[in-house]
């Protein structure tokens, strides 16, 4: 009798612990993907304050080179989340692929000089007009250094169909003017600091103060597929980013965020010291995606409606 009640009592156990939703299959292993630019700081904070852990979140940070490619990264399961500018994602979308945002990186700012319009020394660029029928390097051809440059040249009076665009990382940007291969690129710090300061180029327009306020500059998106199999992932992931945020508008933990900046992008010293962070802004609603959509169909970007309530998961 005693090892009948024994054997129940073990029996019994085990069925309450298989009963019992398991966290490891609820959040599997999440690789997310990045490039090199001070807006992703919220996921480098989460990554380094404990924040993806405390929610039992495995989060592999993956190097992406040109923004771009991120959607058919998403697409192929080499990322189950990255980071594309709001234009690539809904170029995406616009062209069949079903992603969905659960966060948000950067938000633009007036207070913002970290990036904009570097030509090369002897150029002779000054103002938006000086850039027609030139080559200019972009990160990302349809991200959002290419699409907000494009909407300062119009907003200035200037066809941007008369500029030639090249697509180029930001670590080629400095070679490029160097050689010649380009007269000017749409850069961000650090690059941009580092070519100014070289001697290669230097700031002909930080155009990006044009741009209105507390807009996403950076969203962070999934396939719909893997967001509803794996909602509770999806919502820490974006928890994650949200206490992150709070911790970067903390002036005491600025060293801090600087220093996970620094480790992700490889930041010096004396570089990660100097550059401007986008405030964050976790969280996404329709009016941030509406701005995009209609500075996209303004440029004739897109070619189906989008109704941008469906692209962001609860």
């Amino acid at each position: 009798m005693m090892k009948r009640r024994t054997l129940l009592s073990v029996l019994g156990a085990a069925s309450a612990a298989a009963a019992l939703p398991s966290r490891a299959q609820a959040n599997p292993k999440i690789v997310f993907g990045y490039t090199a630019v001070s807006d992703f700081a919220s996921v480098f904070v989460a990554a380094e304050e404990g924040y993806f852990k405390k929610r039992n979140l495995e989060v592999e940070l993956k190097f992406i080179p040109l923004n771009s490619t991120i959607p058919a990264a998403l697409q192929s399961d080499s990322l189950q989340i990255g980071g594309p500018t709001p234009s690539v994602f809904l170029q995406a979308v616009d062209g069949g692929l079903d992603l969905v945002l659960v966060a948000g990186g950067g938000l633009t700012s007036k207070t913002i000089t970290g990036f904009g319009l570097v030509a090369r020394a002897g150029s002779g660029i000054k103002n938006p007009q000086d850039c027609v029928g030139k080559k200019i390097g972009v990160p990302g051809l349809g991200a959002f250094l290419h699409v907000t440059f494009r909407a300062w040249l119009k907003d200035s009076g200037v066809d941007y169909r008369k500029v030639n665009f090249v697509e180029a990382s930001f670590p080629q940007h400095a070679d490029l003017l160097r050689g010649g291969s380009v007269d000017a690129v749409v850069s961000a710090d650090p690059f941009m600091s580092r070519i100014t300061e070289s001697g290669a180029g230097y700031v002909a327009s930080y155009y990006s103060t044009f741009l209105p306020e507390n807009n996403q500059t950076i969203v962070h998106a999934a396939k719909r597929e893997w967001v509803a199999k794996n909602p509770g992932a999806a919502r820490a992931f974006r928890e994650s980013l949200v206490e992150a945020a709070a911790f970067m508008q903390q002036p005491k933990n600025d060293a801090r965020v600087r220093a996970a900046i620094g480790k992700y992008i490889k930041l010096p010293p004396e570089v990660l010291v100097k550059i401007q962070i986008s405030p964050p802004g976790a969280i996404v609603n329709e009016k941030q995606l509406g701005y995009w959509v209609g500075l996209m169909k303004d440029q004739d970007m897109l070619k189906t409606s989008i109704d941008v309530a469906k692209l962001i998961a609860k």
